[in-house]
């Protein structure tokens, strides 16, 4: 028989980069500044997969089923996301990965993406908001301005939208903004600075401004917009 080989034992090696008290030393280049090893990527966010969820309302969910086709391609074309549209939860099943450039952004402009036409915007201007950084929605109630009930909300309602939709095609075409009407929740579509605009002959027409005097008003904001730009 073969003799026994020894077991080597484990040489422990002090760690010179520590201190006494068990603090990590810094290392310190020649100008004075700390000097840091490279992160290694298994610890990083960016390999892991992010997940969002969207929930649908159930009145917009056959228009969704319907568009299905139009709305999963700036997902995944524009953002690199991987979809899943789930009709038993009525939800839209989002998720990155490792060729999406910026995880956070892109989850988030699909989100506002699919919520614009949650609430009900025309498909093409919910996908301006993919590739338009400075558009916003803006969402608020006739009650947060102005209590009404019954035939007075409806009124408010139909003062804002006009004979046909011409009073709502008008601040839309003049503040180069969208408005959705839904019941008494109105949502708002565009920049900071023309959902304000939007805004202001809204709310003026809830308190009941006449819209003679809103369309006067408007066409001073369309000579003032045309002028600059």
């Amino acid at each position: 028989m073969s003799a026994p080989t020894a077991i080597q034992e484990d040489k422990i090696v002090p760690d010179t980069t520590a201190s006494t008290s068990g603090v990590q030393k810094v290392i310190v280049d020649d100008e004075g500044k700390p000097r840091f090893a490279a992160q290694s990527k298994t610890g990083s966010s960016s390999s892991k997969s992010l997940y969002r969820k969207v929930q649908i309302s159930q009145h917009r969910f056959t228009p969704f089923k319907n568009n299905w086709v139009k709305i999963y391609p700036p997902l995944i074309d524009h953002l690199h996301l991987q979809v899943k549209l789930n009709p038993s939860k009525r939800t839209v099943d989002m998720r990155t990965h490792s060729k999406t450039p910026d995880p956070q952004t892109s989850l988030q402009k699909a989100v506002d993406f699919l919520t614009a036409f949650n609430y009900g915007f025309e498909l093409n201007d919910c996908i301006s908001l993919i590739k338009l950084d400075d558009l916003y929605i803006q969402t608020f109630e006739v009650k947060d301005v102005k209590t009404l009930t019954g035939q007075h909300l409806s009124r408010a309602i139909g003062r804002i939208a006009g004979k046909d939709g011409k009073t709502k095609f008008s601040i839309e075409n003049s503040t180069k903004t969208r408005i959705v009407l839904a019941d008494s929740k109105i949502h708002i579509l565009g920049t900071f600075t023309n959902i304000n605009m939007a805004k202001q002959f809204v709310v003026s027409l809830i308190l009941g401004t006449p819209q003679n005097k809103i369309y006067n008003n408007l066409r001073v904001v369309s000579s003032r917009m045309k002028e600059r730009y």
